[in-house]
Order: structure tokens, then C-alpha cells, then sequence
């Protein structure tokens, strides 16, 4: 189904669903790693027109471009390269739009092993970046060097859910004519439409809210243009980053719920980050919800909710947190975020436990702090599992 007028509840069940020759329902997986040419001329048209048609599963795959196309639909792009992890599909976008020499302006509160590559590998490469708080435009427009050619933001921001004025971004980089990219993962694009607010790129780990059963590892890159989605896709290509189909499936069925699944979540979300708040033993609360977030009015104005994910500290600090998360039974401490269950992790000896203390605290991410990613299950019974954990600080 190709029609964009149509509500993002149906499109994500019904956007780019393939018409195989026995009328399957649900797009089958298409397991073959290669495909069969009509001819010579068949296979030679296709190796030259590498977008239309089928004759290798690393370029394109029905199972893999059914995907893609719905994610594209959901995200109101042009195109979409889906790749085997969240992380693969952030250093697709590094490895096709930089060069030695160039300059990456980026939020300073992103996913850890976003921050570790930019700070290290690719620095390696020449490539340098400035870390900035990205919910500061003036921090943005002062980091602009004659050579930066990407602007990369995370909002909510991973794990301090910071938020980041889309739009006025997309100003500055529109501006300077430098590409600006959105890391659109604690939304999904049922929350969030970053190409609506001016990005060029938007990527996800559809890992987490996307497929949102904890089941599959998978990343996708969105492109607003033609002009973007080539040389993504080109790369793509050459590196190997694609997923598998059946990756892409189960990815494609848990897509489906999308929307079902972010209301229930986000409902629940809400309830607990108001208890926290009111919560002697709880010194902070950062969920996008609540009146007392920052940037409350941004998160207004840019999602079309506050999501599930929310972060915390306790009163003592790290010990705290420890005993908290130790005494957990319903939330798994668990790293990742976006599925069906509720997981509880500490960001600062787990997913950011690879950046110097100094750069952790500068980007907000203090030893006692807490992430909670919230699942589906009844509100209740998280507030008693939060409460009963409490009790034991």
C-alpha cells in the first residue's frame, strides 16, 4: 500500500506489503541468498540498475525491501537501508558522509558506543567532532567549523532524555548547507517525524520500539532525498551491513504493533515517572512528560507523545541505585530498551561504561543514575515492584 494519506495505524500494518503469486497475507521470507536471471540481459540490466529487481540478497531482498518500505512510509522519506544492527546503521551514515578532515558537531548525551566510535575510531581517521549540548542552539551555531559536515543529534537523548529542538537544528544546519541526521530510536517514528522537522537523515536501532519484542538486532537508515539515499545505499553495499530476511520479518510483524504498543507503554510511563517524582527516596525524575523536564514545551511541540523511556536518581547516589536494581522482580536489569517487558539498567558501568568518567558527567550521566524502559505490563504492578525495591534503600 502506498498511500501516505492514509493513518499511521494502517500504514503499519499495510505499507509495503508484497503480492507474492499464492496471495500470502504476511510477506513471506524470501530465504535464497541469490535470485535467477530471465537471461543474460536480465541479470546485466539488474547489476546495473541495482534498485530494481533482485539478484543478490547483500544489495536487496522482497523480505528485506518490504520492511524498508514500511519504515520509509512510517518516517515520510524517500528511501530506507535497513542494516543488521542500530549501530551499523550509525556508522553507514559516518562512513558515507565523511572523509579525513571533516568536522561531526554531535549532542553530547548519545547512545555510548555512538559517543566511543566518534571519540576514537574515527578520530583515528582524522575525523573530529565537538561534543555539544545540543538542547543549547547557541552551543550548535558556536561549533560550526568552515569543514563540518554533519550534525548529529539523538532526541530524547540516550541516557538523560534531554531533548533537542529539532527544527532549530535543521535551521542551523539548513544554513550552513550541512547535513543534519537524527538518531529517532527512544521515539519511533510513531512519536517522532524528524524529516517533517527538517532532518535530512533519520536512523533507528529497530531493536528496540520497532520490532519491540527483544528478539532481533537490526538498524535502518531513512534518507530524505534521492541524493542522500544513493550513496547510503551504495555503502551499504560494499560494507556488508545488510540484515538477513528473516531479521526482517520478524522485524515486519513486530512493526505492525507499532502503535498499540507505544500508547500502552507510554501510559504506563506516565504513572510511574509521577510516583518517582513524588518519592522521598528519588532526588530526579527526567521523563518527557512531566512538567518539571526542561525542555516539557520542545517535547510538546515535536512528539506526538513522551514515550516510554524515562531516567532517575536515587538519594545516595550509586550504592542506591545498586540496591534498587538488585531487588527488581518484574523490571529485568537488562541493557536495551523499547520492548514488550520492562528493563532497568545503570548506564554508567553498562551502556556508557565505555567513556571517561569526566566526559559521562559532562554529558549528564552521573553514577546514580538510573534508566527504565517501560513495558507493557500493568502500571500497578511496576509501581508495587518500584515501591517494594524502594523500601530495601
Amino acid at each position: 500500500m502506498k498511500d501516505d494519506s492514509k493513518s499511521i495505524e494502517t500504514r503499519q500494518v499495510h505499507s509495503g506489503t508484497i503480492k507474492d503469486q499464492f496471495g500470502s497475507v504476511v510477506t513471506p521470507i524470501y530465504q535464497t541468498s541469490t535470485f535467477a536471471f530471465e537471461n543474460v540481459d536480465d541479470g546485466a540490466y539488474k547489476f546495473k540498475h541495482k534498485g530494481e529487481g533482485y539478484f543478490y540478497t547483500r544489495v536487496s531482498n522482497p523480505t528485506i525491501k518490504d520492511l524498508e518500505d514500511a519504515v520509509t512510509s512510517l518516517e515520510e522519506g524517500y528511501g530506507g537501508i535497513s542494516t543488521s544492527s542500530g549501530m551499523s546503521a550509525v556508522n553507514l551514515v559516518f562512513w558515507t558522509f565523511l572523509r579525513p578532515g571533516d568536522h561531526v558537531v554531535c549532542g553530547d548525551s548519545v547512545y555510548g558506543p555512538t559517543l566511543s566510535v566518534l571519540s576514537t575510531f574515527f578520530k583515528e581517521f582524522g575525523i573530529e567532532t565537538s561534543f555539544v549540548d545540543a538542547t543549547q542552539l547557541a552551543e550548535v551555531q558556536s561549533a560550526i567549523r568552515e569543514n563540518t559536515k554533519l550534525i548529529y543529534i539523538e532526541t530524547p537523548a540516550n541516557p538523560t532524555m534531554a531533548i533537542t529542538d529539532i527544527e532549530g537544528v535543521a535551521r542551523i544546519a539548513g544554513q550552513q548547507n550541512i547535513l543534519l541526521a537524527v538518531d529517532n530510536t527512544f521515539c519511533s517514528p510513531y512519536l517522532q517525524k524528524p524529516l517533517r522537522l527538517g532532518a535530512d537523515i533519520v536512523l533507528h536501532s529497530m531493536t528496540k520500539f520497532i520490532n519491540g519484542h527483544a528478539d532481533v538486532v537490526s538498524g535502518i537508515v531513512i534518507a530524505k532525498e534521492r541524493s542522500i539515499f544513493g550513496p547510503l545505499m551504495a555503502k551499504k553495499n560494499l560494507l556488508g551491513l545488510n540484515m538477513d530476511p528473516h531479521q526482517a520479518f520478524l522485524v515486519r510483524r513486530g512493526l505492525k504493533t507499532l502503535s498499540v504498543r507505544v500508547e500502552r507503554a507510554q501510559e504506563n510511563a506516565l504513572k510511574i515517572a509521577q510516583f518517582l517524582e513524588q518519592h522521598p527516596k528519588i532526588d530526579k525524575v527526567s521523563y518527557p512528560g512531566l512538567k518539571s523536564h526542561p525542555q516539557y514545551e520542545i517535547a510538546k511541540r515535536q512528539m506526538k507523545g513522551p514515550g516510554a523511556l524515562m531516567s532517575f536518581e536515587l538519594k545516595g547516589g550509586l550504592e542506591a541505585g545498586k540496591t534498587l536494581m538488585n531487588n527488581m522482580k518484574i523490571a529485568a536489569l537488562a541493557v536495551s530498551l523499547g520492548g514488550i517487558e520492562t528493563l532497568i539498567q545503570h548506564p554508567a558501568t553498562m551502556t556508557h561504561s565505555g567513556l571517561p568518567r569526566q566526559q559521562r558527567l559532562y554529558s549528564g550521566i552521573t553514577d546514580g543514575l538510573v534508566r527504565y524502559s517501560v513495558g507493557i505490563e500493568g502500571a500497578n504492578d511496576l509501581i508495587e515492584d518500584l515501591a517494594n525495591a524502594l523500601e530495601k534503600v
